[in-house]
């Protein structure tokens, strides 16, 4: 009876699983393949009469623009998530506090995590903009600020300029597992510490930060993944720009496919990406382990 009960689970799954292996392995069998056919052409249909090798990643590995881009991508995956990140824990601690119209303003937190990519690109073009954007007059007024200052036209302002939105969109999801973490943790051992007399610092230390450690990991894990692969903001705001200050990898990814044609020089930039990710995950496993199991 154990075995027939087994063969029926995977009976049942087995749907699932082949939608799975139909929308995510073959399209990942698809970008590993087109990884080494070396030419031009959009028509996926003629990709197999392509020649067959490892040009690509020669170019790719050889290609200064390809090491900048990586570059540019540690640098964004860093300005993102460690402000993100401790927004939202400073965010999940307020909410977590008996206050009038908590209810509602929890709801209100969560809006920028729903609102589209390119309404965010849209909103902070205009506080941003060089000639009427809000922020350069609030600058102004406080003296921080002499002249009007194009923050995504400015190679040294572009890329804080497009970590901005990203930050603003993405802190809502550390908030609302924070807050779930936050609310798991008994005020019993909160009473008990300030009978002690712990501190603020001594409660957080030994109460609070061991008590959503791990699911704090996990969603910078989530988070660092997601913005990995971000392309909407930055390719709306700057497009990579100015002289490639932008440039991630989503973006060069986009422009060797859908502006050069190269789509095999286009698969092994995404190869890297999933290769980066992968080593993130591998490097993160023992932290998840540890803290999960």
């Amino acid at each position: 009876m154990i075995g027939r009960s087994r063969w029926t689970g995977y009976a049942l799954l087995a749907p699932a699983l082949a939608a799975v292996g139909f929308l995510i392995l073959y399209p990942l069998y698809l970008v590993i393949a087109t990884s080494f056919r070396q030419g031009k052409t959009l028509n996926v249909l003629r990709l197999s009469e392509l020649p067959f090798g490892l040009a690509n990643y020669r170019t790719m590995l050889a290609s200064e623009a390809t090491w900048h881009s990586v570059w540019v991508t540690v640098v964004y995956l860093a300005g993102t998530i460690g402000p993100a990140f401790l927004i939202g824990l400073g965010t999940a601690l307020l909410l977590n506090r008996a206050f009038p119209g908590r209810r509602w303003l929890r709801s209100l937190i969560l809006l920028p995590w729903a609102v589209p990519g390119v309404i965010v690109s849209i909103v902070f073009l205009w506080l941003l903009d060089g000639s009427f954007g809000v922020i350069n007059a609030l600058l102004r007024s406080a003296g921080w600020l002499a002249t009007d200052l194009a923050w995504f036209a400015n190679e040294d302002t572009a890329l804080a300029a497009v970590i901005v939105p990203t930050v603003w969109k993405a802190y809502p999801f550390f908030a609302l597992t924070l807050l779930a973490s936050l609310q798991s943790i008994p005020a019993s051992l909160y009473e008990a510490a300030q009978v002690d007399g712990a501190t603020h610092w001594q409660r957080f230390r030994f109460i609070t930060w061991p008590g959503i450690r791990a699911p704090a990991m996990l969603a910078a894990i989530l988070n660092t993944l997601w913005a990995l692969r971000e392309f909407d903001i930055i390719y709306l705001t700057t497009g990579g720009g100015p002289d490639r200050a932008t440039e991630t990898l989503a973006v060069r990814i986009y422009q060797e496919a859908f502006s050069f044609f190269r789509m095999g020089t286009a698969s092994a930039l995404g190869v890297l990406t999933m290769a980066m990710a992968v080593l993130l995950v591998l490097l993160s496993m023992r932290t998840i382990r540890r803290e999960y199991f």
